[in-house]
């Protein structure tokens, strides 16, 4: 007999159909003659309830062994469920127990621990209804991400992990050496590294962006989703040593096409997520976060506000908002500021241009004003920026002025100065981190639990 999910029984299973089920053991009530066991397989957030009675063979046996996590495997038949909020109910037949759970030692006994607590069992935690949850919206988001670019023509690439590149000094580097670190071969002006595996530095990479662009200037149309890696050491709920980033790149694109692009592509993740998991987003909005599906309604349903930062910065000066950190042009946008334009202005989404080119990557490209570059971020409620992108500069005399100007080694990025010698075009993309996404989805407070196995400082466990 073929086994089904529960997330297929709960939905298309109809009575007196016979059926095989796996999973653990939620919940188990006895009863005088039979029990109530609830057992969940990770394909929905509810689980589904078999009835085992006294004449199943073993039975004695069986249920002193179904505690709490055991794994079992039933067959039996579907019936009509008497009790409240389930429709259908497994009466089972036969039983096998693959793996007891001590009832004394298995961690998960209660019904609500703190996410703390849980970081500690981060190789049982996902068994919990809360993240399990993340993790099945997690994966629906991963799922609506590659749709919406294989829909649209885009080629899936895959940049390096490891790389010589810092792409601008995007973060703090983990190195990746094969040196003897008790024996480090030295030079007079430091580490001999060309004794080491590459010759080089090299380290893990914090961004594809720059190898996205070399194969959008060959494919026209392309997008990275991987791993990126920040050696920061910061503990706070917003950061992470090593997160997924999507990072799409288009050739014969102006800063305009970049952002309805990141615009049309949240719209779609997210309903996409309200459509596949709507018992999971409905737990989120009852324990979590109150506000998270009238968040996604509001993401997928407005037209996301547009303004400068010029205009944007007029509009924080002239609030009677009283901010930690100084408003002024020339100022980067810190996160209570973002927040405000979104949630208190706005209301809504709201996509920022044209920032002051001074604190803006050299790649940026300039605008006719010298002062500011064809930036654009996408500020959202509660979370404030969320996607982050630019036209790229595709003049290459007006880059190598740029390199110049910020003292950066012009030969060791001669192949992106390259690009703009052989075919160059105007091209844009921009950056979203899939952590932050779904942290913003899900309601989660910290980043730390929207991720299977978190990295941070003096945690690298499971």
């Amino acid at each position: 007999m073929t086994t089904r999910r529960i997330q297929d029984l709960l939905k298309n299973g109809q009575p007196e159909e016979a059926v095989t089920l796996q999973g653990w053991v939620r919940t188990k009530r006895e009863q005088k003659g039979f029990s109530f066991i609830e057992v969940n397989d990770g394909s929905s957030l509810a689980g589904l309830q078999v009835v085992m009675h006294q004449d199943l063979p073993d039975y004695a046996d069986i249920i002193r062994k179904l505690n709490t996590g055991a794994s079992v495997e039933v067959t039996g038949t579907l019936v009509a469920s008497q009790g409240k909020g389930q429709r259908i109910e497994l009466k089972a037949e036969s039983a096998i127990v693959y793996g007891e759970a001590d009832p004394e030692t298995y961690p998960l006994q209660k019904k609500r621990h703190s996410f703390e607590f849980l970081r500690t069992i981060g190789h049982l935690r996902s068994r919990t209804n809360t993240l399990g949850a993340v993790f099945r919206v997690r994966n629906a988001c991963a799922t609506a991400i590659h749709n919406f670019f294989q829909e649209r023509g885009f080629l899936w690439i895959h940049t390096p992990i490891i790389t010589a590149s810092d792409a601008e000094g995007a973060g703090e580097l983990f190195t990746v050496t094969t040196l003897d670190l008790k024996k480090v071969p030295q030079t007079p002006a430091g580490i001999d590294f060309s004794q080491d595996f590459f010759g080089k530095p090299a380290y893990l990479t914090v961004s594809g962006q720059l190898e996205a662009e070399i194969t959008a200037l060959t494919f026209t149309n392309v997008y990275t989703f991987g791993p990126t890696f920040r050696a920061e050491n910061s503990n706070t709920s917003r950061h992470l040593a090593e997160f997924w980033m999507i990072e799409p790149e288009m050739a014969f694109c102006a800063l305009d096409g970049n952002m309805e692009l990141a615009e049309t592509f949240l719209k779609y993740v997210f309903k996409h997520v309200l459509e596949t998991c709507p018992d999971d987003m409905a737990f989120f909005n009852q324990w979590v976060d109150q506000s998270v599906i009238q968040t996604a309604e509001n993401i997928i349903n407005s037209e996301f506000g547009r303004i400068t930062y010029t205009e944007a910065i007029d509009l924080l000066e002239k609030s009677d908002r009283t901010f930690e950190y100084p408003v002024a042009w020339g100022l980067d946008l810190q996160s209570e500021h973002e927040r405000y334009l979104s949630e208190d202005l706005f209301k809504k989404p709201v996509i920022v241009t044209d920032y002051p080119a001074e604190f803006k990557a050299f790649y940026m490209r300039l605008n006719d004003d010298g002062k500011t570059v064809r930036a654009m971020d996408i500020l959202a409620p509660k979370i404030g920026e969320i996607v982050g992108g630019s036209q790229r500069e595709e003049r290459l005399d007006v880059l190598e002025r740029r390199i110049q100007e910020r003292n950066m080694p012009a030969e060791e990025l001669w192949w992106y100065l390259d690009l703009r010698r052989y075919g160059t075009v105007p091209h844009s993309g921009f950056g979203l981190g899939f952590e932050r996404l779904v942290q913003f989805m899900t309601g989660m407070q910290n980043i730390r639990d929207v991720i299977p196995f978190p990295r941070f400082p003096q945690s690298a466990d499971f």
